[in-house]
């Protein structure tokens, strides 16, 4: 269950009678790496009574630092507060960019947070044109008493998690590793619109459309094993994302479309996450709408069968 957590999105004062202790970093993705560290202030604010805070930023129009967003900011926020941060800042980046590390730690660790325990990545830099690393950090909190906490990078196969590895992962279709890396289900909760209705009216599967915004990371186009949050539970489905070459004109747009047997309520305008468990097969153009409608019907029953043994192995205690 997520902690109720306090959203800033300007440099203020936070509540933090005792002081805090401070994750630092962009966070996108929350990927294991970012969980090291927001776990670590976490855990540190339990056990010395201080409130467990995080400091990250946002920048221009929901860009990223070097893609597409990985996760929507509502699910970051999500994520992020499942953690146990309870105040959280996020204020643009213009707001400090132009801050040296001096002044940086005085203005937001002192007069913002008022830090006890700083953490960070072992890459973490900060300050104008980033000019202070994790030794600059050291220097300028240690006549402050703010301890300062490197945290290891995570790692998989061998090599560091990264926001980028995540990335590239999702587009080439290896939705395993990127889960991995994630540390959970990677996960949309795009709003539902409404499509063409092709599938109630020559497929006889009514789909749900949650097509991506021009921001935000596509992963591989292909026919995913899913579970979406509609009417309060999770419901199998099956997801494909990309065009449709079966019933649409060449070039059309890339959709997102979800079948979830059983459902039958409007989810129009809603926002319901969901999550993408196993990559099943590419899209690829069938002869017929009927054989579409199997390939369709075979992915929502083998969704099915897929969280049916995930939950019969949670219930065994494996």
């Amino acid at each position: 269950m997520s902690t109720e957590m306090h959203i800033l999105n300007t440099l203020a004062p936070i509540d933090a009678p005792n002081g805090s202790a401070v994750a630092l970093g962009y966070f996108d993705g929350v990927h294991l790496g970012h969980r090291h560290v927001l776990c670590a202030a976490a855990d540190t604010a339990r056990r010395q009574q201080l409130t467990a805070a995080a400091f990250t930023f946002s920048l221009p129009g929901g860009n990223t630092l070097k893609g597409g967003r990985i996760l929507s900011t509502a699910l970051k926020h999500e994520r992020i507060a499942g953690i146990g941060i309870t105040e959280y800042m996020e204020p643009p980046f213009e707001e400090f960019r132009s801050l040296s590390p001096e002044v940086f730690v005085r203005r937001i660790l002192v007069d913002c947070f008022h830090a006890k325990s700083v953490f960070c990545g072992e890459n973490f830099t900060f300050g104008a044109r980033a000019a202070g690393n994790v030794e600059t950090l050291r220097e300028l909190c240690a006549p402050l008493g703010i301890a300062v906490n490197v945290v290891e990078m995570a790692q998989y196969s061998g090599r560091t998690v990264s926001s980028t590895r995540i990335r590239a992962a999702l587009e080439e279709g290896r939705l395993a590793d990127a889960n991995a890396m994630l540390g959970a289900p990677y996960a949309i909760d795009w709003q539902v619109r409404h499509g063409k209705g092709i599938g109630t009216s020559r497929l006889g599967r009514p789909t749900i459309n949650q097509n991506y915004p021009a921001d935000a990371l596509q992963p591989c186009c292909g026919v995913y094993l899913t579970r979406i949050f509609l009417d309060g539970r999770w419901w199998p489905s099956a997801t494909g994302i990309g065009r449709r070459p079966t019933v649409d004109v060449e070039n059309a747009p890339v959709t997102c479309e979800t079948y979830v047997p059983g459902f039958a309520g409007d989810a129009y305008g809603t926002t319901p996450v969901l999550e993408f468990h196993k990559y099943l097969c590419p899209v690829r153009k069938f002869d017929t709408l009927q054989e579409l409608s199997d390939l369709i019907g075979h992915a929502a029953e083998q969704s099915k069968g897929y969280f049916a043994d995930l939950e019969k192995a949670r219930s065994c205690g494996k």
